[in-house]
């Protein structure tokens, strides 16, 4: 927890005036180390030692800024990647598209971005098991990154014209005389205004606004003659609509804009509270005026709530963010083509979602099984032997940062994976289970054990 806040943290409940101001650091909520990895959490996967220093010596405003806006070429690390991936795709290779999605957020200099179109991932949750073709997967992905933090309104009349989109919710005939609804029921069920906003015939009118698309040979098509033109009525809106009208209505409804500030609340704040209506009614505002989601994520990852007690390890990491958190942390690489297999089977198979609501959250990540597998996981990761190699190397990245002797060692990788989230008692307890970390060269067994040690406690299983 952060020690220096217990005393501020706000009764419940929270007023939203406070909630949704900008946190300013001052003698009792002091920008540290701990609310530093808090926000490379929740805004990425984590981090490594040189950007937990230079947050610190920046200050949460210009860090945010630049999580925003990096300063490197984002469109020319992205073009090489989507090549990258293009080309897995274009082989047949979902486990090659997947392994190139993970090694993309590895590496990424934006990780916001890599985290956001994880969340529209989830969100649109389109799986490859449905699709079966994995050049169309890659090019929705590249959909959804091109605009995850972006206006709403493009997006979402780009996403029911994507070919992976119909053929994932079974939607890739319409036909005049037999509207398809699944795309429908989808739209207003899973990724707008949700179960209770809507009704059984905005379901069939919207399919009749849809009429007319299909997918041929990959390629969304939409043939006039099979499109009804009769008037229809969506949501209380009447009109002789097409498709791009469905999906304008659809997203203009408040209880839409409401539940997507609900689900990006559960992404980055928290996911162990009912914030209510009236903490989130201003964010619902914000998003509904001109649907700017990148204005919604910059005022949650500004806020006062973010930096609190509130959201402080308040969700527990999914694997994607549980592995990829231990590789970037120690600037290594792994065989990824291994890692999302693994990560399959602790039950996030990147690009196949389980069903049409996404992935499991919070506590369905973590049961005895779970556990075990995840520390299986890191052991691989972390051993220096097969089946990912040396790659992840502790003693040479202690060596790196000048860090000699075990203590300093020890202290070391305490601070980069916990941030210091470990009682000076904990920690003794933490080095006589797993041994006094060494620092030799080689494959340095007790500094792996320990670092195992590390990333399987508690406090890292919390985003």
């Amino acid at each position: 927890m952060f020690a220096e806040t217990r005393s501020d943290s706000p009764v419940k409940p929270v007023d939203p005036e406070w909630a949704w101001a900008p946190y300013k650091p001052d003698s009792r909520r002091p920008w540290n180390l701990p609310r530093a990895g808090h926000l490379y959490r929740r805004a990425g996967f984590g981090a490594n030692w040189d950007e937990l220093q230079r947050a610190l010596a920046d200050g949460p405003r210009h860090t945010v800024d630049r999580m925003l806006h990096p300063e490197a070429d984002i469109e020319e690390f992205n073009r090489g990647y989507d090549d990258y991936e293009a080309a897995a795709a274009d082989s047949g290779s979902g486990d090659g598209l997947r392994a190139w999605w993970l090694r993309r957020m590895i590496h990424t200099p934006h990780p916001l971005l890599e985290k956001m179109t994880l969340f529209w991932h989830n969100h649109f949750a389109i799986s490859n098991l449905r699709v079966g073709n994995a050049p169309l997967i890659e090019r929705y992905l590249q959909l959804l990154r091109s605009h995850a933090l972006g206006p709403l309104a493009p997006l979402w009349q780009a996403v029911w014209r994507d070919p992976a989109v119909l053929l994932g919710t079974e939607a890739a005939e319409n036909r005049k005389a037999l509207p398809n609804e699944n795309f429908a029921r989808a739209l207003l069920e899973h990724f707008g205004p949700g179960p209770g906003n809507f009704g059984p015939g905005d379901v069939t009118d919207a399919a009749r606004a849809l009429t007319g698309c299909f997918v041929r040979r990959g390629r969304f098509r939409f043939l006039d003659r099979e499109h009804d033109s009769g008037v229809k009525k969506i949501l209380g809106q009447q009109g002789n609509w097409g498709g791009d009208d469905a999906v304008r209505i659809v997203l203009a409804q408040p209880a839409t804009s409401k539940r997507l500030v609900e689900k990006l609340y559960r992404w980055l704040i928290s996911e162990t509270d009912e914030p209510g209506d009236t903490l989130l009614a201003p964010l619902a505002e914000l998003l509904a005026g001109d649907h700017d989601f990148s204005k919604l994520v910059e005022k949650m990852l500004r806020s006062n709530l973010f930096f609190s007690d509130m959201a402080y390890r308040q969700r527990v990491k999914s694997p994607v963010e549980f592995a990829v958190g231990i590789v970037r942390a120690m600037e290594g690489n792994v065989p990824t083509v291994r890692l999302g297999q693994d990560l399959a089977t602790l039950g996030q198979d990147l690009c196949c979602p389980p069903t049409i609501k996404g992935w499991p959250t919070s506590r369905d990540w973590i049961n005895s099984a779970a556990l075990v597998g995840r520390s299986n996981l890191a052991l691989a990761l972390l051993s220096g032997s097969k089946p990912y190699g040396d790659k992840l190397d502790p003693a040479a990245l202690v060596k790196k940062h000048g860090c000699s002797g075990p203590a300093r060692a020890g202290r070391f990788m305490l601070d980069l994976f916990l941030q210091g989230d470990l009682a000076a008692g904990a920690a003794e307890d933490l080095r006589k289970t797993a041994g006094t970390p060494g620092t030799a060269a080689g494959k340095s067994p007790r500094l792996r054990r320990f670092v195992h040690a590390v990333v399987t406690l508690p406090e890292f299983q919390l985003a």
